[in-house]
């Protein structure tokens, strides 16, 4: 019988205990060759975190970053309106009300005689500014109730839930009309005390849930029994992870904020004149959509990117942060 010819390249199937560890030492050599090391490492082979985890995805979603970019926009523009638009917009020319596209006014003007494309530039700075400070109010008065609540539980958790019930039966829309309609100020502080009054509790259950959550982990208790205090378990152990639930919320709450304030503005109780705004634009353009649509059309695009934007972003926060969808 001819002897098997064992050529020096040819291909052996190893059988037995022999496979498993030729197939241990293929994927040890397969892992050494991919850059950055395996899934879930970085280079080096250091284990990343859930937030570098996330970051490593953003920066690779289109999604995030055409809505980045276009935030990134506003909040400039927000910040120096003067870069884009060189008039006043509160300069106006009664000769030239609902007049259409001229040169150096691409946006014509509106039922006053104003600029229309200088008023959408400095309308920017208003709802950024108050879907901003709004968001920012909410997330840290909800999460720090609702963290506290989670950790403590009993009677105050019992106390705060009850509390929440309450503002979630009251209609944001209707409530506004109530409350704004008393106030005579022109500043946007009303407006943002608002939102933060009627928003804190939803972002309150969300903390409370997601604390309640972290507590029960194995790193906690071991903490406990080590003899951690209370605030050290909460900064150290508990918050840096219960934290991602409320940024994905906060984020698409914003542009939720930002619409918020346009509606009450349009329905005169939010801003009112001299303050610009888009919501005070449409509401004043609105009796005119048929001889001069470019009142509207303007400010109302303005207004449904910028919501789009913060809603598209926090939809990818949300993938990147949520483990379930990995």
């Amino acid at each position: 019988m001819p002897e098997p010819n064992y050529d020096e390249g040819a291909a052996i199937a190893p059988t037995g205990a022999g496979a498993a560890v030729d197939l241990a030492m293929a994927e040890g050599e397969t892992l050494e060759k991919v850059p950055g090391g395996p899934l879930g490492t970085g280079p080096g082979g250091k284990p990343r975190s859930l937030w570098s985890d996330a970051w490593h995805d953003l920066r690779r979603n289109p999604v995030f970053l055409v809505s980045a970019l276009v935030i990134l926009f506003l909040i400039v523009i927000s910040i120096w309106p003067s870069l884009i638009a060189s008039g006043d917009p509160l300069d106006c020319d009664l000769a030239k009300a609902q007049e259409g596209s001229q040169p150096g006014h691409p946006f014509g003007f509106n039922g006053q005689g104003c600029d229309v494309y200088t008023r959408t530039v400095y309308g920017a700075r208003t709802s950024v500014t108050v879907g901003v400070l709004a968001t920012l109010g909410v997330a840290v008065l909800g999460s720090v109730l609702g963290g506290l609540a989670g950790f403590f539980g009993g009677g105050w958790d019992g106390i705060l839930s009850r509390i929440t019930d309450v503002f979630f039966a009251i209609p944001v829309v209707l409530g506004g009309l109530v409350l704004l309609s008393v106030v005579t100020s022109n500043t946007v502080w009303p407006v943002i005390g608002f939102m933060v009054l009627l928003g804190w509790p939803q972002l309150s259950r969300i903390a409370r849930g997601s604390v309640i959550t972290a507590k029960q982990n194995d790193y906690v208790q071991a903490a406990r029994a080590l003899g951690a205090s209370n605030s050290r378990m909460l900064l150290r152990h508990i918050a840096p992870n219960a934290l991602a639930p409320v940024i994905v919320v906060a984020t698409i709450a914003l542009g939720t904020y930002i619409a918020l304030e346009a509606t009450l503005s349009f329905l005169g109780v939010g801003l009112k004149p001299p303050t610009v705004s888009w919501g005070i634009d449409i509401s004043s353009a609105s009796p005119y959509i048929r001889n001069a649509p470019h009142m509207l059309l303007w400010p109302a695009g303005a207004l449904a990117v910028t919501v789009l934007a913060f809603i598209m972003l926090g939809d990818a926060v949300r993938d990147a942060l949520d483990p379930k969808l990995r």
